[in-house]
């Protein structure tokens, strides 16, 4: 097991299933200690007891981040919790549901943008004051926090059928890591966008993608298989390490060679 993030301090949104879980607790593995984010879904008590079998602080937060109020109570409930905060995984977001742009009505494209690029927004500028407790480490190589974004293959191609809000969103959440990473850098703040591809064991492809268009789609993936959340987490702790404070504004793509091609 790394202790690469020994007594960190870590906030993961969209925590209770899929590649939010996965991401909590490969952070605790690698010693983080971690406040998991929750929406509607079940599931946060589990991941919760999985980050504790590492050996590490675990609560979770119920919080509804469409709202501005509530994205500050969880910010301020997880810096309460952990003594501060270090890292900020922004996972949270949601396709809503598929739909050509003709019959789109204006409060699904609305809602799309809400709850994955606003909901982005809110907790990034919640835990903004409250990141970079530490400093740099002795060698002046660490950074004062990380921020970790969401964003998606579909900001690179659009998507699959019905996803234009989605895509849209997810490329919006591109653009404002590029310009928050410009924003942070001189406070040693890191800000980088994870683009998962076709990721399995999901609710989100067990929800919307049908096994015909699943076995299509890897059938197109270059690394001939499905990607798996542990796939995304290690990504993540990567981009979370102390050593890499010279990473930022940055798309990590993890597709299995489906983009670019």
């Amino acid at each position: 097991m790394s202790s690469d993030l020994l007594g960190t301090r870590a906030l993961v949104t969209g925590a209770a299933h899929g590649i939010g879980a996965a991401i909590a607790v490969a952070l605790a593995e690698a010693g983080a200690d971690v406040v998991v984010h929750y929406g509607r879904s079940a599931g946060a008590a589990d991941t919760v007891a999985r980050v504790e079998a590492c050996g590490r602080k675990a609560l979770a937060v119920q919080a509804d981040l469409t709202s501005t109020e509530e994205a500050g109570r969880l910010v301020g409930e997880a810096v309460a919790f952990l003594g501060g905060l270090d890292v900020l995984v922004c996972n949270a977001g949601h396709l809503v549901g598929r739909s050509t742009v003709a019959d789109m009505s204006d409060e699904q494209f609305a809602a799309t943008l809400d709850v994955n690029l606003g909901a982005t927004f809110r907790t990034c500028r919640a835990a903004v004051p409250h990141l970079g407790a530490k400093g740099l480490d002795a060698k002046g190589l660490g950074a004062k926090g990380r921020i970790i974004t969401m964003s998606s293959l579909a900001a690179h191609n659009g998507g699959g059928p019905g996803s234009a809000a989605y895509a849209a969103a997810k490329a919006g959440v591109i653009g404002f890591t590029k310009a928050l990473a410009k924003e942070l850098a001189p406070q040693g703040i890191t800000v980088n966008a994870l683009a998962p591809g076709f990721i399995g064991q999901t609710a989100f492809h067990d929800t919307f993608t049908s096994a015909e268009a699943r076995t299509a789609i890897v059938g197109g993936i270059p690394a001939g298989r499905e990607g798996t959340p542990a796939d995304v987490a290690a990504a993540a702790v990567y981009l979370a390490a102390p050593g890499n404070g010279f990473v930022t504004g940055t798309t990590l793509d993890i597709d299995g060679g489906v983009w670019p091609r």
